[in-house]
């Protein structure tokens, strides 16, 4: 689908993951499968690499936008939005993160203006290296660890369960209509909509 662009990249949507066929269906992985959400839902790839990720400039809802799917490794996921966000001139505000959370369940989203890491190592590298908190995010549940003593990094690289399969494409669904809400200015109709 060809979409004829006008005008500045206004909003870069970044998705956060870790590259490789290994982490493809982990957790960790959500915010890259929502931006594959994104590019089936409108059409487009996201193959082109530059600014350490995978990238597509495209319409979005009548906005121009990078979509991003950094290839740096999760933790040091920041470098590579810093890069664009630099190239392009964005302001934070303008800057949308999805990510996976382990505090919700899997099928819910939650829509933040801003905020700390909590916890969450590709938000930590993005804040130290935009230097604020102050971005949009769009989080997406994976589930609580069984147990609190649960190793951390071996939750959030193991696999999505097949039986959660629905849900969790409720959840990439909502994620992608949150983000034409959002470059469209609309954040706390995103929010009223889509916060579980």
């Amino acid at each position: 689908m060809f979409s004829f662009r006008r005008g500045k990249i206004e909003y870069i949507i970044a998705g956060l993951g870790n590259p490789g066929p290994k982490y493809a269906n982990t957790r960790h992985n959500a915010g890259f499968k929502a931006v594959d959400q994104l590019a089936k839902e409108e059409g487009f790839e996201i193959k082109k690499s530059k600014f350490q990720a995978l990238i597509a400039d495209e319409m979005v809802d009548g906005k121009r936008c990078l979509i991003m799917k950094p290839q740096t490794m999760m933790n040091l996921s920041g470098e590579a939005i810093m890069e664009a966000a630099e190239y392009y001139n964005i302001p934070n505000e303008n800057i949308i993160v999805i990510y996976d959370d382990i505090s919700l369940d899997i099928g819910k989203t939650r829509i933040r203006r801003k905020g700390s890491a909590g916890g969450h190592n590709g938000i930590k590298s993005i804040i130290s290296c935009l230097g604020s908190e102050e971005f949009p995010r769009i989080k997406i549940g994976v589930d609580k660890k069984p147990n609190p003593s649960y190793d951390l990094a071996k939750w959030v690289l193991s696999e999505f369960p097949k039986e959660k399969s629905e849900e969790l494409q409720t959840a990439l669904e909502n994620a992608t209509k949150a983000v034409r809400l959002m470059v469209n200015g609309k954040t706390d109709e995103a929010m009223n909509k889509y916060n579980s």
